[in-house]
């Protein structure tokens, strides 16, 4: 049986390709497009992080991943400084904005 989320918030999970392991410690904002901060957080020893009210406000929204501390933590030269994802939220369904990192590309997407 697949686990549901209660709350219409917003996780993430952030995982480092080139070692292979979870990306732990990488700050995180969650804001409006025009700069408002609805939340802030880290994610933990499995890269994991929940952000954000139990209800999301609708529109859209960016969600920052600090990825040049990251990389300079772990001692990799690297070509992102940051992440930025942008996404449209546009009901409270639970979402989830998942992150595979290197040091010169990344890739997301809506994740459940």
């Amino acid at each position: 049986m697949r686990a549901t989320f209660a709350v219409p918030h917003l996780t993430t999970h952030v995982l480092d390709a080139t070692r292979g392991t979870p990306a732990a410690g990488i700050d995180l904002v969650l804001t409006t497009v025009d700069g408002d901060v609805i939340a802030a957080g880290t994610t933990d020893t499995d890269g994991r992080a929940a952000l954000g009210p139990d209800v999301l406000p609708r529109g859209d929204l960016q969600l920052r991943f600090d990825t040049g501390a990251y990389h300079r933590a772990v001692g990799v030269p690297a070509f992102h400084p940051f992440v930025v994802v942008a996404f449209t939220v546009s009901g409270t369904a639970h979402l989830h904005v998942p992150l595979l990192l290197s040091p010169f590309a990344y890739s997301t997407y809506r994740g459940s």
